[in-house]
């Protein structure tokens, strides 16, 4: 059986020297991670391949909110369990662009004592440290003119967020983005309806799984009048004859879903009898909670 480790100041200083909290893209290594050496969450952990690196995810929730995220047209690196500086430092971007220079910004000490708050601590063996506060996930996003962008995301039940403490904390890493420029939002399950999450959970094998060829997505996407109202096995078959694969029909049939190439009302189930529903771009995004930029934070 598991023993239930805890985290002491031997464990933050162990991450630290691991390089835990550092890198990007495929290279980059967060902070709390699911294994048997870590302490365990609460709630089921998932381990999620996408862009060449296994993506740790410490719950049910956090694994909708990166799904979510994997679907955005310019999102370009993603980073979960992300900490938070304590002392004054660097933007974040900086790790991209090591050569421009950069003004030092508050860390999580110096706004908890702003906001007049006490900074989380852990205790051991006559030991203390100050608590290395964490993001659940921050984007980088490519805009116009190639210019990158951080969106921050801290994820919650609906039912932790009207707990004091809970909301001192989350103010701290608010404050925090913001002395950045960088938008936070705050994602519950009542930012998105629940058959968008079944949806993405049941289809994700499919579209984040190996990449079809474009022609696959390209002909999904241009004969999508075909497919409206007919049931999934309907459409799959006679994609399957025309790929000549059922496997590539399926992948093709939900990137193409995935990318808003078809944009398929994800609230309508994902069961296989259940006929596809088309909707508009626009109301394809607004269903999406990253996307649509929803937050549950009320000051």
């Amino acid at each position: 059986m598991r023993t239930q480790k805890r985290f002491t100041p031997d464990l933050l200083e162990r991450y630290a020297r691991l390089g835990r909290g550092q890198g990007t893209y495929e290279n980059y290594i967060p902070w709390h991670r699911v294994g048997r050496s870590d302490p365990a969450s609460i709630g089921r952990s998932h381990l999620q391949v996408w862009r060449g690196r296994q993506r740790e995810l410490l719950s049910d929730k956090e694994w909708v909110a990166f799904l979510s995220c994997t679907m955005l047209p310019d999102i370009v690196d993603c980073r979960e369990q992300f900490p938070l500086r304590q002392k004054y430092s660097v933007h974040e971007l900086s790790i991209y662009f090591p050569m421009r220079q950069w003004p030092q910004l508050p860390g999580t000490l110096e706004i908890a004592r702003v906001q007049q708050v006490k900074h989380p601590k852990v205790y051991s063996a006559g030991r203390s440290a100050d608590w290395v506060m964490t993001t659940d996930l921050l984007l980088t996003l490519k805009r116009a003119g190639c210019e990158l962008e951080l969106l921050a995301i801290a994820i919650k039940m609906d039912g932790e967020i009207t707990k004091e403490r809970t909301r001192q904390l989350l103010a701290i890493e608010r404050q925090y983005w913001l002395e950045r420029g960088v938008q936070w939002l705050l994602i519950t399950p009542s930012t998105y309806h629940s058959l968008f999450a079944d949806a993405l959970r049941n289809c994700v094998s499919w579209s984040l799984g190996a990449e079809v060829d474009t022609a696959a997505i390209d002909y999904v996407a241009l004969n999508q009048e075909k497919w409206a109202g007919r049931s999934v096995t309907d459409v799959l078959s006679k994609l399957a004859v025309e790929f000549n694969s059922y496997e590539r029909a399926q992948r093709a049939l939900w990137q193409a879903a995935w990318s808003a190439r078809l944009p398929l009302d994800f609230r309508r189930g994902w069961r296989p009898h259940e006929p596809i529903v088309l909707i508009s771009e626009s109301d394809f995004w607004g269903l999406n909670p990253i996307a649509s930029r929803r937050s549950a934070w009320k000051a």
